[in-house]
């Protein structure tokens, strides 16, 4: 391993430069935690929720912000850096900012961010931004209004936009997530991908994932990213630390283009995360059935069951195709983006 560090007695346990780092037994750094606080959604997506959506949990059966901090902090003294709050749509929960200004109070934090559809951003987003949270990951898959409203079923491309405008305004960073659609939205890639031009954001392509409601789709459905070169020749790639998108930039543009290929060109040779459902389960792979139970824990037993999570992270998932379905026993409202 060639970086300078001193092994602690417990397995995966490294002391750099005074600071813990927890790396796991195929030696890749575990330093992202993404923090699902709702399994409810204001949109039902057709590739994430049922039209009628969701059994409401009792409210008993969600973390309370008080457990999520416990937990969020237990992670950061094991060497997380970087935390997500994501949903169903994390912005539906009341008093969500006073849980971002909590997180972003904790010690080891240096990214907080937050995956929303942006429907109620838009008088939200300075209050935000003032809380601490610096980036927010906006879902956008067409720029048609009425295609728009066949894929979320609900809500309107002018809140949307309303809410990406408010995040640029107030300074906050922005990363918008277009998932590929074969015979939905293909076409609309070079348009989408002139966001880029107009602000400085990074517009990510992602292969629609074979996980809980995107059975409705049809073969044709699964695209590979690639197909984003053939839409967008000019695209030039460009030199990146980390992450797990190909970067690419038009000539000229003030924001990159990603591309997010979890079926064609897997990444998890890379992986760096572990999610959090609202329920408190860690999941240490998205497209793993494993889950670890880790509300009620506190102290060194809560610690302990977070390190073995990271460390004891699968190699991979599974292969994962139109007909090799996911393993996970939850759709993606219930997990986070």
């Amino acid at each position: 391993m060639s970086l300078r560090l001193t092994k602690h007695e417990k397995a995966g346990f490294y002391i750099r430069k005074g600071t813990t780092i927890l790396i796991d037994q195929y030696e890749r750094t575990i330093d992202y935690l993404r923090i699902s606080i709702t399994d409810l959604c204001n949109l039902r997506c057709i590739y994430c929720m049922p039209e009628e959506g969701v059994e409401k949990l009792c409210h008993s059966d969600i973390m309370s912000y008080e457990e999520i901090i416990e937990i969020a902090r237990a992670a950061t003294e094991l060497g997380v850096s970087k935390i997500r709050i994501t949903g169903g749509e994390p912005l539906v929960r009341k008093d969500v900012v006073s849980l971002v200004h909590r997180l972003a109070e904790l010690p080891g934090v240096r990214d907080l961010s937050m995956t929303t559809n942006a429907v109620r951003l838009a008088p939200m987003a300075e209050e935000l931004k003032k809380a601490g949270l610096k980036r927010v990951n906006i879902s956008l898959d067409t720029l048609d209004e009425k295609k728009f409203h066949y894929i979320t079923r609900n809500g309107t491309l002018q809140e949307v936009f309303q809410g990406i405008q408010a995040a640029a305004d107030c300074g906050m960073q922005m990363k918008l997530n277009t998932v590929l659609v074969g015979g939905f939205n293909i076409e609309e890639i070079p348009v989408l991908a002139r966001l880029t031009r107009e602000y400085p954001l990074e517009l990510r392509f992602i292969e629609l994932m074979p996980i809980g409601h995107t059975v409705p789709f049809g073969k044709e459905a699964y695209v590979s990213g690639d197909i984003v070169l053939q839409y967008l020749p000019d695209l030039k790639p460009v030199s990146q630390k980390g992450g797990v998108a190909r970067l690419y930039q038009l000539p000229g543009a003030k924001g990159r283009v990603g591309l997010i290929s979890p079926l064609s060109n897997h990444f998890c040779q890379d992986c760096n995360r572990i999610r959090l459902t609202a329920d408190g389960h860690l999941k240490p792979c998205l497209h793993s059935e494993e889950e670890i139970p880790v509300r009620g824990l506190k102290g060194e037993e809560l610690k302990e069951t977070l390190r073995r999570a990271m460390y004891e992270k699968p190699a991979r998932h599974g292969k994962l195709s139109y007909d090799s379905r996911s393993k996970s026993a939850r759709n993606m409202n219930a997990i986070g983006g």
